[in-house]
Order: C-alpha cells, then structure tokens, then sequence
C-alpha cells in the first residue's frame, strides 16, 4: 500500500488554502483513489503523472468554488503540466479527470489508465460498494488506513445544495 507519495503530497500541500478544512479528507480520498488505481492496473504505473490526475480530479470543487468543477480541474491540471514541462501528459490527465464519474466504461480507444481512474474513484465514492473485482479485505484496508474524514458527507451535501439550486442539472459532473 503506498502511503506516502511525496509528488502526490507536494501538490496536495500547494493547495491546501482553498481546500481548508477539507484538506485531510480530500487527502485521504487522493490517496484512497491512488491505490485503487495502481491495484487495479494491470502495467506499470507512473506515479508522477497519476498523482496529478489525482491531485487535481476533484480539486475545482474548493479551487473555483463549484460543483460543476470538472473543467475547472482540467484547467489547473494542464496548468501544473505547462509549469513543469510535461504538456505532453495533458491530454491523458485530462481524460482522466473528465471521464472519472462516468457511468458506464470509458470507450475502448481511450488510454487504459482513463478507465483504472474511473474504476478507483467509483470504488472509493462507492464507500466499496462497487469494487471491480478487488477483494473486499483489500478495499477495507486502504479505507481503513486513509479514512473518510467526512469526505463523502461532504459530497453528499454538496450534492444537495447544487440539486437545490440547479434542479434540472443537479450533477453536471456525471458522465454516461
């Protein structure tokens, strides 16, 4: 289990301002995602390029201060690659970040790690739930060792609020 990625914690830390009080759960949510995904893969893993993916994935959410946040993330994704050199990542990030609340599998031409994204972020807001073949034990100890924190009350709540003042698109993040 990887419990300390400092590429992953670095940006994390960079952010820390906008995400406040949701910093700890937005972490242990990152990192949750972060194993599920390299669990899931079937190659190797570039954890560089995945710790943006998921540093940024939900990040719009306190950064720009908006439940429809996916081109928000995108935009500060693409950001840090430009600032680092790495431009040629962005359309893979990207993907991942637009395509991680799809509903249903990510069409075959796009790049594996678009789909082992979903497939980790869904188990994780899933609570386990929806585990994609990982055994139950193995989700429960990656839950257990980064907690919710009230991550997915969290989400829930927001869920509301933005059903509440956007009735008739209440979750524009969600893909089918």
């Amino acid at each position: 289990m990887l419990v300390n990625v400092p590429s992953l914690d670095a940006l994390l830390d960079r952010h820390a301002d906008p995400l406040g009080a949701a910093f700890n759960a937005y972490r242990n949510h990152a990192y949750r995602v972060l194993n599920f995904h390299c669990l899931l893969s079937t190659g190797d893993v570039d954890l560089e390029k995945l710790s943006i993916a998921v540093a940024y994935h939900d990040l719009g959410i306190w950064s720009a201060g908006t439940f429809d946040y996916l081109a928000p993330s995108i935009a500060m994704a693409n950001a840090h690659l430009h600032d680092i050199g790495r431009m040629e990542w962005s359309e893979e990030i990207a993907a991942m970040i637009d395509h991680h609340h799809k509903m249903t599998p990510c069409d075959r031409r796009e790049r594996a790690s678009v789909e082992t994204f979903r497939r980790a972020d869904w188990i994780d807001v899933s609570k386990g739930r929806v585990r994609f073949g990982l055994k139950r034990c193995v989700v429960s100890s990656v839950m257990n060792m980064f907690p919710a924190l009230g991550f997915h009350r969290l989400l829930l709540k927001l869920s509301l609020k933005r059903m509440l003042t956007h009735p008739l698109n209440p979750l524009p993040m969600l893909r089918w």
